[in-house]
């Protein structure tokens, strides 16, 4: 409460403003006291000091003095002893240098006699050693020098061998070479054969497609002609009727023929990109057969620096014989030396037997990895004639698939346009045949070539075997049959993956044959159906005509008649000039449709042209197809044995995956444990920051627990009861 001049407080507020007040005399009390302590000591410290510093000097004044006296009298005393030692040391010296004198007189003496006796013995031994060392190293550079010509008669020998090995693989090589660009050379002459053909067939197009539009043009000109004449005679309604039922035929023919055409269109995109595939196939063999005449040129090359190598071998070989009969003279000489090289041939036949032990049971591996290469070979052959023939039987396929749609087309064409087509397909035959002589000519030519080119090679080799062979080239020659043997088997998988897609490829063209003959079956059908119409046209022209006759003699007989007649032909006149107009708008789309044919009919007549050709590739190809199966099961018996060393290979790739695996379980289990361990770290980490957390905490309790102690003693100092 608060009145005008006091404060009234609480009962509790009174009791803890008096404490508060003896807390603050309290401290203010402890501060005087220790300000008043401190100065006391202070004087006291003082008084201490100043007398220590008194006593000090005079004490140290006292010891100085003492010192100086000891100090002169230890000088006094070094001199006299010093005086006296060197008395005495100068009398013993002058002593041992006259005896030192007398002693080395007689030991230079002696030494200098001693010296001149050895100096006569060094030179007797020395003139011993040196006829000894003579005739010990005269023995050991005969022998080394017989020993060195029979290990490079040996080393020349195996050099020889193997560079007659490396001439018989070059050999070979360049036979594989020559046999790879005689069938790209072949290939090429294919091909160029194909593009002929191909070139003649399109300006027999053109000059088909010239006169298909003459004939079109010409029955374009009847048409207009029959129009004229039906609009002359659109009296009667029957003229009319067939007027209409021909347009509307011919309506449904022109859309029949762009919904054919635009077909055809697709077909040709597709023909253009084969074309396009064809003329990259040939760029890229002639690039190859480059690449191959260089070969052959390095292989000749090759060849020739082998043939000098031959000889310089025959020079080495030579010289070594004439070397082995001078080593055969001085064997005769030294009998003595021969024991000791007999042990040494003995040691070397040993090796050299061993040798040939590994020789022959490395020709019997070789001589079965040759076996399997060859069955290898033969069978990748096969699968690549097998490949080629299923390709050819696709395009044949593909060419029957354009043909039919061709024919398709063509549907409305006459016969006679057929018969010239048949002797034109004749005239290609017989070019083809004549093709085929000359390139069969060619083949022979060239084969008779390659025969004695392989005459030449087998004398070569000959020439090459009769050297010997080596270990190291059949290590070699394992290899890299081993390594032909991977590629081979690669190259089978990708053929056999290329033949499976290749026979769904034939049975999806047998069966888009089937529906085009379907088709065809149907175009017979509408071309019945408008040969009919045709035909009910004319009757009606006929009609039309005798209807004509009639009105001109009823024209004759009354003149009334006539008068009526021409209004009637007024009324008609303007119906003419309707039609006529609607002829026009007909004729402007009959030359956008003519157009449109002949684009379309060119395509069409170059497929009906490979589309001939076809359907006898088809019947070749089904046979080639069930000599392929023949064939294509003998490949699965070899490639039975391929798989026996593709067994060997997996059994060596089993191992590596074992040890891998048991290094990744390795690596697995290190991992682990590096989480464990980086775990436990973690878990040690946090502890040391709860232990650091820990200390500071204990740290301020006890900072805090001194300071309350030492607020208790000062209160305690204070108290009256103390």
């Amino acid at each position: 409460q608060i009145g005008r001049t006091k404060v009234f407080l609480r009962a509790g507020q009174m009791a803890e403003l008096d404490a508060r007040r003896t807390e603050v005399r309290n401290t203010a009390a402890r501060g005087v006291q220790s300000q008043l302590r401190t100065h006391v000591a202070r004087e006291q410290f003082l008084i201490l000091r100043n007398a220590s510093v008194c006593l000090q000097s005079f004490v140290r004044a006292r010891l100085a003095c003492k010192l100086h006296g000891f100090l002169r009298q230890q000088a006094a005393v070094l001199k006299i002893q010093k005086n006296i030692r060197r008395y005495f040391a100068r009398r013993t010296y002058s002593q041992l240098c006259l005896s030192a004198i007398t002693l080395q007189t007689g030991l230079r003496t002696m030494a200098a006699r001693n010296e001149f006796n050895s100096r006569n013995q060094d030179k007797a031994s020395i003139h011993i050693q040196s006829r000894w060392r003579r005739h010990r190293d005269n023995l050991s550079y005969i022998k080394l020098k017989r020993a060195a010509l029979t290990y490079q008669c040996a080393w020349r020998g195996r050099v020889a061998r193997r560079e007659l090995r490396q001439l018989k693989m070059a050999a070979r090589d360049t036979q594989a070479l020559k046999v790879a660009k005689e069938k790209l050379e072949e290939r090429v002459e294919e091909l160029m054969s194909r593009l002929s053909l191909e070139k003649k067939l399109r300006t027999d197009l053109e000059k088909s497609k010239a006169t298909e539009i003459s004939k079109l043009q010409s029955a374009l000109h009847d048409m207009e002609q029959r129009v004229e004449e039906a609009a002359a005679m659109k009296e009667n309604e029957s003229a009319k009727k067939a007027v209409e039922e021909a347009l509307a035929q011919e309506r449904e023919k022109i859309s029949s023929l762009t919904s054919e055409i635009e077909g055809l269109k697709v077909l040709l995109v597709a023909e253009r990109e084969e074309n396009d595939v064809t003329k990259k196939a040939h760029a890229n063999s002639q690039e190859r057969n480059e690449e191959l005449n260089r070969k052959v040129q390095d292989a000749d090359e090759m060849i020739k620096q082998l043939n000098d190598i031959v000889k310089r071998l025959e020079e080495t070989v030579r010289e070594g014989e004439a070397l082995l009969l001078t080593e055969k003279q001085q064997k005769e000489e030294a009998s003595a030396a021969l024991a000791e090289s007999h042990l040494r041939d003995q040691a070397f036949a040993i090796k050299i037997e061993e040798a040939e032990k590994q020789i022959t049971l490395l020709q019997e591996n070789v001589e079965r990895f040759e076996y399997s290469m060859a069955d290898l070979q033969s069978s990748l052959t096969i699968e690549k004639q097998q490949h080629e023939a299923s390709v050819v039987e696709l395009a044949e396929a593909q060419g029957k698939i354009e043909e039919l749609l061709r024919e398709v087309g063509d549907a409305d064409e006459k016969s006679t346009l057929l018969e010239t087509t048949v002797q034109r397909l004749e005239e290609r035959l017989t070019e083809n045949d004549a093709l085929s002589t000359t390139e069969r000519q060619e083949n022979e030519a060239t084969k008779k070539l390659l025969n004695e080119v392989q005459g030449k090679n087998e004398e070569l080799l000959k020439k090459l075997e009769d050297a010997g062979k080596n270990i190291v080239h059949y290590q070699d020659t394992t290899q890299r049959l081993e390594e032909n043997v991977a590629a081979v088997e690669v190259s089978l998988k990708d053929e056999r993956q290329q033949n499976d897609v290749i026979m769904k490829q034939l049975a999806d063209a047998q069966v888009e044959i089937v529906e085009l003959q379907r088709n065809l079956e149907g175009a017979d059908k509408r071309n019945s159906l408008l040969q009919d119409s045709l035909q009910r046209l004319e009757e009606g022209a006929t009609t039309t005509d005798a209807l004509y006759l009639e009105e001109k003699h009823a024209h004759d007989q009354t003149k009334k008649v006539f008068s009526e007649a021409q209004e009637v032909n007024q009324e008609l006149l303007r119906k003419v000039e309707e039609a006529d107009k609607n002829i026009g708008h007909l004729l402007e789309n009959v030359e956008r449709l003519e157009k449109d044919a002949m684009t379309r009919e060119s395509l069409l007549l170059k497929t009906k042209q490979s589309y001939d050709d076809t359907i006898t590739e088809l019947f070749e190809a089904q046979e080639t197809n069930q000599q392929l199966t023949s064939k294509i099961e003998d490949s699965d018996n070899k490639i039975g044995l391929l798989e026996v060393s593709v067994k060997r290979l997996e059994e060596s790739t089993s191992v590596m995956d074992s040890q891998l695996a048991i290094e990744r379980h390795e690596n697995s289990k290190l991992r682990s444990e590096l989480s464990d361990a980086r775990l436990r770290i973690d878990e040690l980490l946090n502890e040391a920051q709860d232990n650091h957390a820990s200390l500071a905490e204990r740290d301020d309790m006890i900072k805090r627990s001194a300071i309350s102690c030492i607020g208790l003693n000062q209160a305690s100092l204070l108290t009256p009861e103390h």
